[in-house]
């Protein structure tokens, strides 16, 4: 199977799980859009969604789910987004996108996570894939230096912003072993908004496309 053919087997999957939910919460990303452009046949079912950025939110309005702010509700039932790794621990790096702080926010307040993959995504070590972290623009050279110092390297994503208006700073060779703590740590580095580490609040349930079948863990 392609991998496009993988993501659209997760994002079928993944229906399930919303299934009976009125509100949901709808992540960012290009295995996110199958599940989006699927879940126009059960619309009629869901009330609302929040979702984790503008492009999300054009996408569920242009199908016709409305969409509403966060604000609105207490909690979310479900939470649907994809990973750019994720270990055997349902712990995950997110933002390739751009997504990571509205999504981190979204995923807080929802019941369940439900995070969908191919199996390229798999990994038993986080930090192949560089870790995405947002900051306020004034404090982006001072963050690389932090993060030189912990042994990653820092590399701007030069004329991007984010949803909030701030700037990304992806760090290369980290090679992830205690991630809950890590996520602290640099969390706690002035000038951070939020690093792409999912690990103090990881997936319930994670759907992975290998070959034929879905594999859930």
């Amino acid at each position: 199977m392609t991998q496009d053919e993988l993501k659209q087997q997760v994002a079928k999957a993944a229906i399930e799980y919303v299934k009976g939910e009125s509100i949901i919460g709808v992540g960012t990303g290009s295995t996110v859009n199958f599940f989006i452009d699927l879940l126009e046949d059960i619309k009629g079912n869901i009330d609302a969604a929040v979702s984790s950025s503008i492009v999300t939110t054009k996408r569920l309005e242009k199908i016709g789910i409305r969409v509403i702010e966060l604000s609105e509700v207490d909690q979310i039932g479900v939470y649907v987004d994809g990973a750019d790794e994720v270990n055997p621990q349902k712990k995950m790096i997110k933002g390739g996108g751009g997504a990571l702080t509205r999504e981190k926010i979204v995923a807080a307040v929802s019941k369940k996570f439900v995070c969908i993959v191919d199996d390229s995504k798999c990994v038993d070590v986080m930090g192949k894939f560089p870790l995405p972290i947002e900051v306020i623009p004034m404090s982006r050279s001072y963050v690389a230096r932090e993060l030189v110092k912990m042994g990653g390297q820092p590399v701007w994503r030069e004329n991007y912003r984010t949803d909030n208006g701030c700037e990304i700073i992806d760090v290369h060779n980290l090679n992830i072993m205690e991630p809950m703590e890590l996520e602290k740590i640099i969390n706690n580095i002035a000038g951070v908004v939020t690093v792409g580490l999912f690990a103090l609040r990881d997936a319930d349930v994670v759907l992975v496309g290998k070959g034929t079948n879905v594999i859930t863990y």
